[in-house]
């Protein structure tokens, strides 16, 4: 059983940055994907962005692509979601979530473990 929880967000000014960070327990995360997803007040959950298994892989949300950054430490048990130039439309609840497979998918509701979410708020 996987125990996922998010931490680093918060209210930032437009144009700034924050980074999320994922731990997680009770079991070795080495063979599976990671996602970071989020979810703005009445729109549904999207996925951000994915890193594989091996961190030789990632992906990303159009929006966010040279904005962000994923990256994994398995020694730490870590995830981290870099997010730069922050704009008022990443506001929203951000989660990670573990996919138990290498690669990673877009499909939302695919991943098998989910984590609290952490809310980050981009406002001046």
């Amino acid at each position: 059983q996987f125990q996922l929880v998010e931490s680093g967000g918060g209210l930032v000014q437009p144009g700034g940055s924050l980074r999320l960070s994922c731990i997680w327990s009770g079991h070795t995360l080495e063979d599976y994907a990671i996602g970071w997803f989020r979810q703005a007040p009445g729109k549904e959950r999207e996925a951000v962005s994915c890193i594989t298994s091996s961190g030789e892989s990632s992906n990303y949300e159009d929006s966010v692509k040279d904005r962000f950054t994923i990256s994994r430490d398995s020694a730490k048990n870590t995830v981290y979601l870099q997010m730069n130039s922050l704009k008022p439309e990443d506001t929203a609840v951000y989660y990670c979530a573990v996919l138990l497979a290498y690669s990673c998918s877009n499909y939302v509701w695919g991943y098998d473990y989910w984590g609290q979410g952490t809310q980050v708020t981009v406002s001046s």
